[in-house]
């Protein structure tokens, strides 16, 4: 199977964040299709499955570790909140940052959910660019790419969503 990470990456548009996702997730894999090798475009179909934690692929394993201590921090600052132990809702640790409790600070002092997870999202998305330096035209650079489409599919599906009708659901069911 060929091995084409460089014409196939240079030729992706760039991704912003807040901006439209330019393609999904599956025409992403369609276009990888024919420029990498089979085993690679397997790990690029598993990162929406359930499998996602069993990949041995270093990069998402950093992203896995990103995702559990951040969520740990969450658990920390809603565990105060209520005044339960949080211990027994903490996951072991991945990855530890320093701006990690700023940022779960900030998205749990924001008044709208929205906005909080607008944040979560930002700091996600910032850490992937941090683990982008030096992965260039490999399998790793299309992970990342593809975690940064899935951020921007999500945006897109709630920026379309019917606001006013889910709004009504939600009244009507409670």
């Amino acid at each position: 199977m060929p091995n084409f990470y460089v014409y196939l990456v240079s030729s992706l548009p760039t991704l912003y964040f807040g901006a439209k996702p330019p393609c999904s997730l599956e025409a992403l894999l369609s276009k990888c299709s024919g420029f990498i090798p089979q085993k690679d475009l397997e790990v690029l179909r598993g990162l929406r499955s359930e499998e996602l934690p069993q990949q041995k692929n270093q990069t998402i394993q950093k992203l896995l570790g990103f995702e559990t201590f951040l969520k740990n921090e969450l658990v920390r600052l809603r565990a105060v909140r209520k005044k339960v132990a949080p211990e027994k809702y903490l996951r072991p640790n991945g990855y530890a940052g320093p701006s990690i409790y700023h940022v779960a600070q900030a998205a749990q002092r924001s008044p709208s959910p929205l906005e909080a997870e607008r944040i979560l999202d930002r700091a996600r998305w910032n850490f992937l660019d941090e683990l982008g330096f030096g992965h260039y035209f490999n399998l790793d650079s299309l992970i990342i790419y593809a975690f940064k489409l899935l951020i921007l599919e999500r945006w897109e599906r709630i920026n379309k969503a019917d606001k006013q009708a889910l709004l009504d659901n939600l009244i009507t069911v409670n």
